[in-house]
């Protein structure tokens, strides 16, 4: 109830985005969401050439996009794998079982934290690694200001 009252008054999604420069999937997502993020943000006015009703119908809502380069806190990989699905753990952390053994083998190794992995937290929804298609789906369900 309350999410839709703080929509209602200009609050932007947030969209994150676990990056790791080093991997080439993350720098690609990264771009994508640049450039999703920048368009989403931009107004169209009305005496522009381009029909204003047209531009508005292909644009998802807007969103505020956060680039991490550290893994998720414990509260945070939770969230990510009851998003993705307990049976997805180890496709999220290298090796995990379910939600605890990830925590605990994150505890004790970052970088089996695998990225990238684009987390919608409003919509509580996520996408591991670099499918397009799914990361424009996320996009596309953000609630509309």
């Amino acid at each position: 109830m309350f999410k839709n009252l703080f929509k209602e008054h200009g609050v932007k999604n947030v969209v994150t985005l676990f990056h790791k420069p080093s991997v080439s999937a993350s720098t690609r997502i990264l771009t994508q969401l640049k450039q999703a993020s920048a368009t989403s943000n931009t107004t169209a006015t009305v005496d522009q050439a381009s029909s204003h009703e047209a531009h508005n119908q292909s644009q998802h809502a807007p969103f505020d996009l956060d680039v991490v380069e550290e893994p998720p806190t414990s509260d945070q990989l939770q969230n990510i794998i009851e998003y993705v699905g307990n049976k997805n753990a180890g496709k999220v952390v290298t090796g995990a079982s379910d939600v605890s053994d990830a925590v605990r083998r994150l505890e004790h190794d970052a970088e089996s934290f695998q990225r990238p992995v684009t987390v919608d937290w409003t919509n509580g929804k996520a996408v591991i690694g670099e499918d397009k298609s799914e990361i424009l789906h996320l996009l596309k369900s953000l609630p509309k200001e």
